[in-house]
């Protein structure tokens, strides 16, 4: 449980804050996957996950917006598919081993996806694929809310490959992505589990959303400047990759 290793346990979090912040994404798989991991009942995984990603990538999307740096015509068209489908998402019912096979699956992936080469600026003409990336918008908001992740470090490497945008749009695109899918696949697990549990997990895991709020802000503001981009996207896809493994080993 939460209460038996809180130091652990946040320290766990503020690095996941701290990594996945500072290339543009929530981290909510990896939560999910530290809480199961911890032994917390599974229905109150997704409810965390998502309140530390609303958390994490709050202040990236404002700033990506500030900056100008936010493709708004064709990203809202990304997220407007993505939203109601992360909210159905949350409200499907799941049983635990389908909800960790599922997370533990998601991770794997998740530290494969961090592993390819991300280009500053996009190679030529969109591919012809890039017309075709909503397409994807649907069913990544969907498992978004249904395992309790933004969804976003799926959809950000294929934006990269279909040349959708130059990268600091397509990283400006994924966290205004997590950030909506996080909100709607919220709304859709407290619908489902009721306000109560929700309370209960807010109330157990305030140490946790304090010290992401903290790695966060290091990850977004100080360690893309401290270290080369390639090694926190290295280092990112380590801890998701042993925490995966770890998960899936113990099923």
């Amino acid at each position: 449980m939460i209460g038996a290793v809180p130091a652990l346990l946040a320290l766990a979090f503020l690095v996941t804050a701290l990594l996945y912040a500072s290339v543009g994404f929530g981290g909510g798989s990896t939560y999910s996957a530290l809480l199961a991991l911890s032994g917390l009942d599974y229905r109150l995984l997704p409810l965390i996950s998502l309140a530390c990603n609303i958390v994490v990538v709050s202040g990236s999307s404002i700033r990506f917006a500030r900056a100008g740096l936010t493709p708004w015509k064709k990203a809202l068209v990304i997220v407007a598919l993505g939203a109601p489908a992360s909210f159905a998402g949350g409200l499907t019912p799941i049983k635990e081993a389908t909800f960790l096979t599922l997370l533990g699956a998601s991770l794997v992936l998740t530290a494969l996806t961090m592993l390819i080469p991300v280009r500053e600026n996009a190679d030529g003409a969109p591919s012809r694929a890039a017309r075709l990336m909503p397409l994807a918008a649907a069913p990544l908001g969907y498992f978004a809310g249904l395992v309790g992740i933004g969804g976003g470090i799926f959809l950000a490497p294929l934006l990269h490959l279909a040349r959708w945008h130059e990268a600091r749009g397509i990283a400006a695109t994924a966290s205004l992505f997590i950030l909506v899918n996080s909100l709607f696949g919220l709304a859709g697990q407290m619908l489902k589990n009721g306000p109560d549990l929700f309370g209960q997990a807010l109330g157990s895991a305030l140490p946790l959303l304090v010290a992401v709020v903290i790695g966060g802000q290091i990850g977004s503001l100080l360690a893309a400047r401290l270290l080369p981009p390639r090694w926190i996207r290295w280092l990112t896809a380590l801890l998701v990759a042993v925490v995966g493994v770890r998960l899936l080993v113990g099923l």
